[in-house]
């Protein structure tokens, strides 16, 4: 039986809620949803902005580009955090900064390897939709010249700097539920020292894409 990309997307929303249920808010206030839509529009174009500079920019050009726009619209450290769960509990603080430091580095580099030419391609908004726990979800689609579509999804909390993204679903895939079972895992069967070879290894395949 084939499951809609709907009903993919519903599922995986819903996994990705729960687990953030476990996770502690430290902003209460009414939250004000006119800006989220606006952080992933201007998401949108720097990565077409990257895209257009391409082979010109170079990957470090692309990525000095896009430190702002990705640091400015996630919160890379929550999602380190939830990605990692009680594991990170377990490290120490000096642990927490040098993970935070290539998770960021990774972030960045990976937006950086994968929008770099341009062909004509186009972000195309959606909606946006209420979530349980004050979320956002901004639904947009990835239009490539040839009409093609890949749809992007976006969660977002609001915290003391206002919106930021937390987790991203690419035709209805979780990133943040792909990463949670595979750094839960090498972290906790390898230890800290393989975990951040293991981000130092992907942040260099990102340079090489």
């Amino acid at each position: 039986m084939k499951i809609s990309l709907e009903a993919r997307l519903t599922l995986h929303l819903l996994i990705v809620i729960a687990m953030l249920l476990y996770m502690p808010v430290a902003w209460t206030q009414e939250p004000d949803t006119t800006n989220s839509t606006k952080i992933i529009k201007s998401l949108h174009g720097s990565l077409l902005e990257a895209m257009r500079g391409g082979e010109k920019l170079g990957f470090q050009g692309r990525y000095k580009l896009l430190t702002p726009a990705i640091e400015n619209s996630h919160d890379l450290d929550f999602i380190a955090k939830t990605i990692l769960g009680r594991q990170w509990t377990k490290l120490s603080g000096e642990q927490q900064q040098i993970l935070i430091s290539h998770f960021r580095e990774l972030s960045i580099s990976t937006y950086s390897g994968w929008f770099k030419e341009y062909n004509g391609e186009q972000f195309k908004y959606i909606e946006q939709k209420k979530m349980p726990r004050d979320y956002i979800l901004v639904r947009s689609q990835f239009v490539r010249s040839n009409g093609d579509t890949v749809s992007f999804d976006y969660l977002l909390r609001q915290n003391k700097k206002g919106w930021r993204i937390i987790n991203i679903l690419a035709d209805g895939v979780s990133d943040l539920a792909l990463k949670r079972v595979e750094y839960r895992s090498v972290l906790k069967q390898k230890g800290f020292k393989d975990f951040i070879d293991m981000l130092k290894k992907k942040i260099e395949l990102t340079k090489k894409n």
